[in-house]
């Protein structure tokens, strides 16, 4: 039986006009825009190579984290196509490669860690303890699959 290596990628999304507005992030939208900018950048045989095994996994609408996973070997394409998307559901966005990992769990944990150090940032803006939690509450929130790394 043979095993089949994955790449999963951490991304960060942000919107470049108008950044004070929520981008609406979903994995759908993240999906189609990486394999539209891969189909345009390398064609049908890239996006042939990627379509096995190519799957988002995790967004977080309110950080504009993002994690991705691909099958090692096609995973050469996202790694030159990511940082060329400047458009998800028509909104002009500046999409970075945080990490790359090749388990999810380690991705989860660079998350949580990042996620960490940015939420230790904003805490020195905030006043109240209610707005802390209100932030901590946004910035940790962690899906099922994730509280299984903690």
């Amino acid at each position: 039986m043979v095993r089949f290596k994955n790449r999963y990628f951490t991304l960060e999304v942000t919107a470049v006009n108008n950044p004070n507005k929520p981008l609406v992030l979903n994995e759908t939208a993240l999906h189609h825009a990486i394999q539209n900018k891969i189909h345009q950048l390398y064609g049908d045989l890239g996006q042939a190579s990627i379509k096995a095994g190519f799957n988002a996994k995790y967004c977080n609408t309110q950080t504009g984290i993002a994690l991705v996973k691909v099958r090692h070997g096609p995973h050469k394409f996202l790694l030159t196509s990511i940082p060329k998307i400047n458009d998800i559901n028509g909104r002009t966005v500046n999409v970075n490669i945080l990490y790359v990992g090749a388990t999810l769990k380690h991705c989860f944990l660079f998350v949580k860690k990042h996620q960490q150090k940015r939420l230790g940032d904003i805490w020195k803006s905030l006043k109240t303890d209610d707005q802390r939690k209100q932030m901590e509450e946004i910035f940790m929130t962690l899906t099922p699959a994730m509280k299984d790394f903690k």
